[in-house]
């Protein structure tokens, strides 16, 4: 078992060196028996502090961040009522000096001596933390061994992006309390960091020297910059493809096609994961990640492009991205979203966990959200999966993708009882990028040289100028004409 950090170590060990300034005051006596104040005078002694949690700023690469950090040598790093007035505190000054927030928990939860009083004050310290992330300012959280109960329960699990350390045992019930009331231990394994990330619950697992790397990467993105205007790309002349639409869709489907991850890996910068919903669901049929295109940051969601024996994308994969959706409205950033699907998730699994609906719910949150969104066709298009991505205000696309409410073959098996008529059926549909763009579909087209698997690393880089264009022209763009012009762009001619 790794050695791990009292919170003045944590705190040396992420800012940067000389940077930590307190905002702590001496606490209040609390009532209570004299057993407690005995209890409170020799955790004091113990710890070398006077509270379960140390509160204040530093830097993180000369960058101006809150941080609150528990020291779970005093008590367990239990909240009782002294210890939550000094987060409340805390957040609400980061809040008033619109700081950005780490939060390094490690505690046991609520303290017992303080009974419900204590219990009770998290109601107020996630009240705070509300009235934090609603002003669009970043929670950033860093679960730390161990992390139960309370605090797991309410201010430990309302970052925008979640990380953990190595080992940390997370979850809500202490392993010693239920095997205290039930007779038999915890199951292994399951309360672990390690395990929470395999669930979709936390982001990452990442050591103490390297967190100062990972908060400043997320605030290269989440915090906002100065305007900066972006010339317009060579790729605003480019006209769609003259090759039929078949051969498009033949083209997008070599699987040497650079994909979302590709597209992540030349075009942008400080890319930094997301991973799940954050409610124990993952799927590998989504991304989800914090870029940034050139000068201009972004929430990134899109389709991973279906391995071999993969499903496809299902249900979780859009509560995932529905996930991204309100990080970037909350934050105030635009929203990027990546259409690569052959097709959603065909199985019982699938419609169980309710794929049509997550679908309709996707679609009604991106048509209304507050951000300024650019979407992009990258490759094949197919059916729900594809449409629950689509709606933005402006719309690239590679020149040979395509967008169809089926695979071709599955229009041409329901018109006329065979896959055999695929091609005609995908010609006379209008599925590919010529179509789209002479509909006012697509706005911006990126070229082929001649198809995008042959030139990745190129191609991705003009996609990504692309997108940065896009994303500059739009959020520059006024906020409510810009809603109004996103819905009309999809609104079919009255009768």
């Amino acid at each position: 078992m790794p050695r791990r950090l009292s919170a003045s170590e944590l705190i040396e060990t992420v800012l940067d060196s000389g940077s930590f300034a307190s905002w702590d005051l001496p606490v209040e006596a609390v009532q209570g028996e004299e057993s407690y104040a005995v209890e409170l005078r020799h955790a004091r002694e113990k710890s070398g502090v006077d509270e379960s949690v140390l509160t204040g700023e530093g830097l993180i690469n000369g960058r101006r961040v809150a941080v609150i950090v528990s020291e779970f040598r005093f008590l367990a790093g239990s909240i009782g009522t002294a210890a939550a007035a000094r987060i409340i505190h805390a957040v609400e000054r980061a809040t008033q000096e619109r700081l950005p927030l780490l939060a390094g928990p490690a505690s046991g939860g609520t303290r017992m001596q303080e009974g419900t009083r204590a219990f009770l004050s998290m109601i107020s310290i996630t009240e705070a933390v509300r009235a934090h992330r609603q002003a669009g300012l970043p929670y950033l959280v860093y679960l730390r061994h161990p992390t139960t109960g309370g605090v797991m329960a309410s201010w430990g699990s309302l970052g925008h992006v979640t990380v953990a350390e190595p080992g940390a045992l997370l979850g809500f019930l202490g392993p010693r309390v239920y095997e205290a009331l039930y007779g038999s231990a915890f199951p292994e394994n399951v309360q672990t960091a390690e395990n929470l990330f395999d669930k979709g619950l936390i982001d990452a697992i990442v050591p103490a020297e390297q967190l100062s790397t990972i908060v400043d990467q997320a605030l290269n993105v989440l915090l906002p910059r100065p305007a900066v205007a972006v010339p317009p790309p060579a790729t605003l002349t480019i006209l769609p493809s003259r090759l039929r639409a078949w051969e498009s869709i033949e083209i997008s489907r070599n699987r040497r096609r650079p994909d979302l991850r590709r597209l992540l890996a030349y075009g942008a910068q400080d890319v930094l994961p997301l991973n799940g919903t954050g409610q124990g669901e993952k799927d590998p049929g989504l991304l989800l990640a914090l870029a940034r295109f050139g000068s201009q940051p972004c929430v990134v969601l899109g389709h991973q492009r279906a391995r071999s024996g993969d499903a496809g994308m299902g249900p979780a994969s859009l509560r995932e991205a529905r996930r991204g959706m309100k990080l970037a409205e909350e934050l105030r950033l635009p929203l990027l979203t990546v259409i690569d699907t052959a097709g959603a998730a065909l199985s019982r699994e699938a419609e169980e966990g309710g794929l049509a609906g997550e679908i309709a719910r996707s679609l009604h949150d991106l048509i209304g959200l507050g951000s300024p969104t650019v979407s992009v066709l990258l490759g094949q298009g197919a059916g729900g999966g594809a449409l629950a991505l689509l709606p933005a205000d402006r719309t690239i696309a590679a020149q040979h993708a395509w967008l169809s409410p089926l695979p071709p073959e599955g229009a041409s098996v329901i018109v006329h009882r065979t896959i055999a008529h695929a091609a005609e059926m995908s010609e006379s549909q209008g599925v590919n990028v010529a179509a789209l763009y002479r509909d006012g579909f697509v706005d911006h087209i990126v070229q082929e040289c001649p198809d995008a698997a042959a030139e990745p690393k190129d191609f991705c880089a003009r996609m990504g100028t692309a997108i940065e264009y896009e994303l500059a022209t739009i959020t520059a763009s006024d906020a409510g004409e810009r809603r109004r012009a996103r819905a009309r762009k999809y609104r079919v001619p009255r009768p």
